[in-house]
């Protein structure tokens, strides 16, 4: 079973968090929500406040097979002070596994040098973060372990990216006619 791990911060986009938890459940991967603040309960960008699974430091990173970021402001600027966060991205790019990241968020991995040479995207006004990334506008980025997503309108299409990569596209696009996604 994939495990994939979501990455909360004071400011997060609700719908890009929230929507890939649900829809990575449903496919039936481990999905844990991890807070970055010092306390489960994270309040997003639109006053939501929503319970994560576990702090940051309780988190198993050895075990994961995906580091997750939504954006949102200042989420994603949050995201980014973290330091404990920036040694797990560092990390998983050695090993090989994937980072994926909406919205303004990308700009936690340009800031980390993740993007160099790789083809992404993000919320319009932010491709000047993504350092050395070369930036397409498109939705949906995927360039070899790195997804990124342009912004709250494509959290479905983004999770369901990582749906096919993981299961295959014939599964995600069951799953996408269970939920009633239009093809």
């Amino acid at each position: 079973m994939k495990k994939i791990l979501v990455h909360l911060a004071t400011g997060f986009e609700e719908i890009e968090a929230l929507a890939p938890v649900d829809i990575w459940r449903r496919a039936g991967f481990q999905v844990e929500t991890i807070s970055v603040t010092g306390n489960k309960t994270i309040v997003g960008s639109h006053n939501i406040p929503v319970v994560a699974d576990m702090l940051f430091e309780e988190a198993d990173y050895s075990t994961a097979d995906m580091i997750f970021l939504p954006g949102g402001m200042p989420g994603a600027s949050n995201l980014d002070a973290h330091n404990g966060l920036k040694e797990k991205l560092l990390l998983f790019n050695e090993q090989g596994k994937y980072l994926v990241a909406i919205c303004a968020a990308p700009l936690v991995l340009g800031h980390n040098n993740l993007l160099k040479g790789k083809k992404a995207t993000c919320f319009p006004g932010y491709e000047k973060e993504l350092f050395g990334a070369e930036t397409t506008g498109s939705s949906v980025v995927t360039d070899g372990k790195i997804i990124t997503g342009k912004g709250a309108g494509v959290a479905i299409e983004l999770a369901l990216e990582v749906v096919a990569i993981f299961k295959g596209k014939e599964e995600a696009k069951t799953l996408a006619r269970k939920m009633q996604i239009p093809e």
